[in-house]
C-alpha cells in the first residue's frame, strides 16, 4: 500500500519534499519502496516542486537516505539488492557518500559503505588486510585526483619532472591493480584524473605545456588500459563528465579542506558508479521503446500528415534526425527497438518505409505498436510478444501524461522524459547509461535479427496442426560443449541477464567464468542452438561441479528467446548420460526460487530428479540416481562434446 504524505491543502510538493516529509515523520524506512520512484523524478527534474539542479537535489536526498540503517531497511523489505562499497582516495571524499547512496537507491540498491581516512589510498591498496580487501566488498572505490602527482613534484618543477612522475605513478597503480585482482574479492574502481589550468599555467612556455599535456593524456590512457588488462578493474573516465558539467572543484575547498574533486563532479562520478553497478549485476536494459510525434520526428503525423513532419531539412528537424541516429546506434549494439505511438498503424508504417527524412526504418524495429490504446498496455503487449519482462524496458516520450502513466502503472520501466526542445533529446536518452554492459558480444550485434525471425517461427506455429508438428518442422539442433575463450563474455552475460530460466540466479563476471573453466572440478558447458530459420548462437549454460558424492549442477540457464523447444531437456539429458558414463554415483541439483523463475520449478522433477530437501530460504535440493535416464526429445538433434575442458588436460 502506498503511503500518503500529509501536506497543507493546495500545496504541491516535489519528490524531495515528499522524502523529507517521510523522514520527518519517521516513516522513511517503512515506506522505502517509494524511494526509487521519487529519486527517478528527482533525476529527471520533472515534477512541480523540483529545483533546477537535479544533481544537488539527489545529493540532498542521499543525505537523508545515508542516515538510515541499511540492515533495518533490508529487514523490512525482502528482496532489495545491496552493494557493499569501500571508499578510499587521495583527497577529502566526505561529499561522495550522499550522491552515491542516492544514485544506487534510485536503482533499487541499498548501499553499505565505509570511507577510509584522508589520503590513505596507497596504504589501503597495498594492505590486503584493509577494508578494500574485506570479504564481501563488492566495490573498492579508489578516487584519484591530480594532487596525487603534483604533491610529489620538486620545487620548482619542470616538464621532465612531471613526465617522470606520471610514468612512475602509472607503474605503481598498475602493480596495485594487479595486487587487488589477486587478493581482493570485489571490483576495483579507479578513475582518470583531470588536469587543471592551475597546473598547466605554472609553466609559462608553450612547449613545456604541450609536453605535460601529452604526458598527462598518456597517464590517463594508461589508467584506462588497466580496465582492458583486468576483468575486475573498472576505470571511470572523468574527462567527459568534466566537459559536460561544472568545475572540477571549488578552489577554496580544495585549498583548505583538501577536497580536490568538487560536489558536482563527485555527483556525476556517483551516477557513473550507479551505471557500473547495474552492468555488474546484469541489470542493463534490453528494449528501447520510443514515441514518434515530437519524439522521433518533428510534428504530429495525424494532424500534419507525412508532408508536415520532419527529421531533416529544417533546424528542428535536424535535431530529431540526430536523435534517430543515436537510437539507431544503440540498436546496432543489441538494444531492441520498438515503437509505442498514438497513431494509425498504416500511416506510421508508411512514414517508416517511405519518408525521405527517416534514419530509422520499419526493419530497425522488432515491434511497432501504433494504435489508440493506453501506452502502459502497449508496453505490456510488446513485452509479451518478445517474451521479456517490462523491467528490461526504457520508455521515451515527450508527453508528461504518458510518462506519468507508465511511471505509475509500470514502475519497473525506466522512463526518459523529453520536452519540447529536441536538441536535448540525445543527452536525456544517454544520461543514465541504461544499456551499459561490461562487454559487447557477437550475439548482441545480431540480437535484433534473431528477435525478428520470431515472426517467421510464429507463422510456422500458426500453420502447424499441433505443437508436436511445429517442433518437428522447426528442425532444432543443439550442441553442448565447453565454453570457448571467445565466448567467455557471452557466458557471463547469460548469468547476469537471464532471470526467467535461471535455476539458482548465481551471477558470474567474466573472471568468475574463466576461473571455473580453469578449475579441474568444474565444467562450464555452453548450450548453442540453431533451427530452420537460422543460428540462435550461445543461448544457455550448464554449470557442473564434480565431487566424491557425484556431479553437482550448480546452475542451468537458458535464454527466453528459445523457450519451449526441448533445448533444456536435451542438454540436461546429455549431462546425466555423461555423468553415468563417468561413473558418478548421482547427479545433484538445486532450485532457488525468485520472483521470476517460478516457471522452471518443475524442470528437474520432469527429468527424473527426486526432491531431497528444502532449506529455510526455500531452496530445493534434488538428486538423480542415474538408473533411469531421460531421453533427448525426438525433434531435437543433439551433438554433445564434454572435453577436454580447459584446465583438464588431454
Amino acid at each position: 500500500m502506498t503511503a500518503v504524505v500529509n501536506t497543507p491543502a493546495g500545496e504541491r510538493t516535489g519528490p524531495l519534499e515528499r522524502l523529507r516529509a517521510l523522514h520527518g515523520e519517521g516513516r522513511l524506512v517503512e515506506e522505502y519502496r517509494q524511494v526509487a520512484g521519487l529519486l527517478a523524478e528527482l533525476a529527471a527534474g520533472a515534477p512541480a516542486g523540483a529545483s533546477a539542479d537535479p544533481g544537488r537535489d539527489l545529493a540532498r536526498a542521499g543525505q537523508l537516505l545515508a542516515r538510515l540503517d541499511p540492515a533495518e531497511v533490508l529487514a523490512r523489505h525482502e528482496g532489495l539488492e545491496t552493494v557493499t562499497a569501500a571508499v578510499t582516495g587521495h583527497s577529502t571524499l566526505g561529499a561522495l557518500t550522499a550522491p552515491l547512496t542516492a544514485e544506487l537507491a534510485r536503482h533499487g540498491v541499498v548501499l553499505k559503505t565505509t570511507t577510509a581516512d584522508y589520503g590513505s589510498w596507497l596504504r589501503d591498496l597495498r594492505d590486503t588486510g584493509s577494508e578494500l580487501y574485506a570479504q564481501g566488498v563488492d566495490l573498492a572505490l579508489c578516487v584519484l585526483d591530480a594532487q596525487l602527482v603534483f604533491d610529489e613534484l620538486p620545487h620548482p618543477w619542470r616538464a621532465e619532472d612531471l613526465e617522470q612522475a606520471v610514468a612512475a605513478k602509472l607503474r605503481l597503480l598498475a602493480s596495485l591493480a594487479a595486487r587487488y585482482v589477486e587478493h581482493g574479492t570485489g571490483t576495483l574502481v579507479l578513475n582518470t584524473v583531470p588536469l587543471l589550468p592551475v597546473h598547466t599555467r605554472q609553466l609559462v612556455d608553450a612547449r613545456s605545456r604541450a609536453r605535460i599535456g601529452i604526458a598527462w593524456r598518456e597517464f590517463n590512457a594508461g589508467l584506462l588500459r588497466l580496465a582492458l588488462d583486468h576483468e575486475r578493474v573498472r576505470v571511470v573516465d572523468l574527462d567527459p563528465l568534466v566537459a559536460a558539467g561544472g568545475p572540477v572543484n571549488e578552489p577554496r575547498l580544495a585549498a583548505y579542506a583538501k577536497a580536490q574533486l568538487g560536489e558536482e563532479l563527485l555527483g556525476a562520478y556517483a551516477r557513473e558508479v550507479g551505471h557500473l553497478v547495474r552492468a555488474l549485476r546484469g541489470r542493463a536494459k534490453k528494449v528501447l521503446v520510443v514515441d514518434l510525434d515530437n519524439t522521433l520526428w518533428d510534428g504530429i503525423l495525424g494532424d500534419d500528415g507525412p508532408e508536415g513532419i520532419a527529421a531533416a531539412t529544417t533546424f528542428r528537424g535536424e535535431a530529431f534526425g540526430r536523435f534517430q541516429r543515436v537510437v539507431a546506434q544503440l540498436g546496432s549494439q543489441g538494444v531492441l527497438l520498438a515503437v509505442s505511438s498514438k497513431n494509425d498503424q498504416e500511416a506510421v508504417l508508411g512514414v517508416l518505409r517511405d519518408h525521405p527524412d527517416m534514419v530509422l526504418r520499419e526493419g530497425d524495429f522488432v515491434r511497432v505498436n501504433a494504435n489508440w490504446e493506453p501506452k502502459d498496455g502497449n508496453l505490456l503487449d510488446i513485452a509479451r510478444r518478445l517474451n521479456l519482462g517490462v523491467d528490461s524496458f526504457v520508455f521515451v516520450d515527450d508527453s508528461p501524461f504518458e510518462c506519468g502513466l507508465v511511471a505509475s502503472s509500470l514502475p519497473q520501466v525506466a522512463v526518459v522524459r523529453l520536452d519540447e526542445e529536441p536538441a536535448l533529446h540525445v543527452e536525456r536518452l544517454l544520461a543514465d547509461g541504461w544499456f551499459d554492459v561490461a562487454a559487447l558480444t557477437a550475439e548482441d550485434r545480431v540480437r535484433a535479427d534473431q528477435y525478428r525471425t520470431e515472426a517467421a517461427r510464429q507463422d510456422l506455429l500458426d500453420g502447424a496442426g499441433s505443437m508436436e508438428e511445429y517442433l518437428a518442422r522447426l528442425d532444432v539442433r543443439v550442441s553442448l560443449s565447453p565454453v570457448r575463450e571467445h565466448e567467455v563474455a557471452r557466458a557471463s552475460q547469460i548469468t547476469l541477464r537471464t532471470n526467467q530460466f535461471n535455476l539458482t540466479t548465481e551471477r558470474l563476471q567474466a573472471a568468475d567464468v574463466r576461473a571455473r573453466m580453469e578449475a579441474d572440478e568444474h565444467l562450464v558447458l555452453a548450450v548453442r542452438a540453431t533451427d530452420r530459420f537460422g543460428d540462435n548462437g550461445l543461448v544457455g549454460l550448464v554449470l557442473v561441479r564434480t565431487a566424491q558424492d557425484g556431479w553437482h549442477i550448480d546452475n542451468a540457464l537458458l535464454s527466453c528467446r528459445v523457450f519451449a523447444r526441448g533445448i533444456e531437456q536435451a542438454a540436461l539429458a546429455a549431462v546425466l548420460e555423461r555423468a553415468r558414463l563417468a561413473g558418478a554415483p548421482a547427479v545433484h541439483a538445486r532450485f532457488r526460487p525468485t520472483a521470476k523463475n517460478g516457471k522452471v520449478r518443475g524442470l528437474y522433477p520432469s527429468l527424473g530428479f527426486a526432491e531431497s530437501g528444502e532449506d529455510a530460504a526455500g531452496e530445493v535440493s534434488f538428486r538423480h540416481d542415474l538408473a533411469d535416464l531421460p531421453e533427448v526429445p525426438g525433434h531435437v538433434a543433439l551433438a554433445a562434446d564434454f572435453g577436454p575442458a580447459p584446465g583438464r588436460g588431454a
